[in-house]
């Protein structure tokens, strides 16, 4: 009886994740039918109407789109931001938290503490006092300010969370390679680096999407030839009437592209994620 009992509830468990998870792929889906049907259809009939008519779909807005050079721009510009900001911080994120684990220097766990209270700080506490300092020096309205506006406030997370999954590595691995001559980068290179794949994984995950979607820093540091997707878009909503044929097709790009990071590395991620509670 118990193992009758165990596999209905099983198979009532698999039922509800997957209508939890068509629920969540209806906002998905309706956008990439908007994307492929024309102004006049859109605006004639709802976006599901295309499964009883699939000659409503089209490639024409795609095309529009990537003849629009705001968009295009603003695609790439996201790319400039995006891919340097995660770089930068899962690098620098994993070098500190190795140093932070491992290394003895003067005041080590009062710079930790320090760094994890930067945690707290609010984004939008920073705007303002550092648009102020980025106008003096040159670097307001330059896509390198919004580069390192993110890797700012993108180091405290990284530093903390790979410090405590570099701390979980055993002692003895490290003095084994220690023995055999490895000097600190060589160690961390070869052996640290290795073993906390999961955790940079993960960390390189929530900085990509954050980064990618942010609007709100974009916002206060780009100009008009260095807005990101997010900034153009939204400055297309505001002659929505006209540019729906661009903004469908343009939501769905800027949404399909860290969907698609996520699920390329999601087993890194879960691996990461649980690492934590399986040490």
């Amino acid at each position: 009886m118990s193992w009758v009992l165990e596999k209905l509830n099983s198979g009532l468990v698999r039922v509800f994740l997957i209508v939890v998870a068509l629920f969540w792929l209806v906002p998905t889906i309706g956008l990439l039918a908007s994307s492929l049907r024309s102004p006049e259809d859109m605006s004639a009939s709802g976006w599901w109407t295309v499964f009883n008519k699939p000659s409503q779909l089209t490639f024409d807005s795609y095309q529009k789109l990537l003849e629009n050079p705001d968009i295009t721009s603003s695609l790439w510009n996201t790319v400039l931001i995006t891919v340097p900001a995660t770089i930068l911080v899962v690098v620098i994120g994993a070098l500190a938290g190795y140093a932070f684990a491992w290394m003895e220097f003067p005041g080590r766990d009062w710079w930790f503490l320090i760094v994890v209270s930067l945690l707290v700080v609010p984004v939008q506490v920073a705007l303002i006092p550092i648009a102020e300092l980025f106008g003096k020096i040159g670097l307001f309205g330059t896509i390198l300010g919004v580069v390192l506006f993110h890797v700012g406030f993108g180091l405290p997370f990284a530093v903390f969370l790979l410090r405590n999954f570099f701390a979980e590595i055993p002692r003895e691995l490290l003095e084994a390679a220690r023995l055999d001559g490895a000097g600190e980068l060589r160690l961390f290179a070869r052996v640290v680096m290795p073993l906390g794949g999961p955790a940079i994984a993960s960390l390189g995950i929530f900085q990509f999407l954050w980064v990618w979607n942010d609007m709100l820093v974009a916002l206060v540091f780009t100009k008009s030839g260095t807005q990101p997707i997010t900034v153009a878009l939204q400055t297309q909503v505001r002659q929505f009437g006209n540019n729906v044929d661009v903004l469908a097709p343009g939501a769905f790009i800027s949404m399909v592209i860290p969907l698609a990071v996520f699920f390329a590395f999601q087993r890194q991620f879960v691996t990461g994620v649980m690492a934590g509670a399986v040490k």
